[in-house]
């Protein structure tokens, strides 16, 4: 894939982290994005799970400002999260799953709710939440359930967040 074609996937993933449309991402949009996902597994803010799920936002909204911000203005604008990901990420997915870690660990204590792994059902709700089109949420959840058990693992979460926003192919 050529650099251009790979710059245009990128940035059409910047506006699922733009959750107000505002053109840029702030740590507001982590903390909309927080909020939204304990509104939808009915988990208040003050519990254990809710101060986790914003601990792990405001850690992952830090790692990126520290990769994309060049201006300093605490915002990430389109062209900054371009080209964060070509300079920074496109060669070291990994990077990116680990500065995502905190949150994702914390989303998935919250989606999973028996104890026993977050369930393809649940990961579409997640997706969904998070600005995945909706018409390829279930689809998604089903493929990250890799060994077909009905259980998705945190690794397999991880691995699939890094490659859908850092490189070429979905």
């Amino acid at each position: 894939m050529d650099s251009a074609e790979y710059e245009r996937k990128i940035a059409h993933r910047f506006a699922e982290f733009d959750q107000d449309g505002s053109g840029y991402i702030d740590r507001e949009d982590f903390n909309r994005a927080a909020a939204s996902l304990l509104a939808e597994f009915g988990t208040t803010a003050r519990s254990d799970k809710g101060q986790a799920l914003y601990s792990g936002a405001e850690a992952f909204w830090q790692g990126m400002a520290g990769i994309a911000d060049v201006d300093g203005d605490q915002r990430v604008t389109r062209q900054e999260f371009v080209t964060g990901a070509v300079k920074r990420l496109r060669d070291n997915p990994h990077r990116f799953a680990e500065i995502a870690r905190p949150f994702l660990h914390a989303v998935i204590a919250i989606a999973d709710v028996d104890g026993d792994g977050v369930t393809p059902p649940n990961a579409a709700r997640v997706l969904r939440v998070l600005g995945v089109e909706p018409d390829r949420c279930e689809a998604v959840a089903r493929a990250l359930d890799a060994d077909g058990d009905g259980r998705i693992s945190e690794d397999q979460i991880l691995a699939a967040f890094a490659a859908y926003y850092v490189t070429p192919e979905p």
